[in-house]
């Protein structure tokens, strides 16, 4: 017997009880993280970058 602790099991009763539950979780990180970047956005992104003083609240 492997030992699961008292999150693993709440989580795993949870995903038994509402079998829905699993698909609205890939269904929210769809919409957020599972994103096709365009490199070349990106790519201009990184060279329009402006160099950051070392001390940021500086006043000079």
């Amino acid at each position: 017997m492997k030992y699961e602790s008292e999150a693993t099991q709440f989580l795993n009763q949870l995903k038994t009880e509402r079998e829905y539950l699993e698909a609205e979780q890939r269904k929210g990180r769809s919409l957020l993280w599972d994103k096709q970047l365009d490199r070349n956005l990106q790519k201009g992104y990184s060279e329009a970058k402006v160099p950051q003083k070392p001390y940021v609240y500086s006043t000079k």
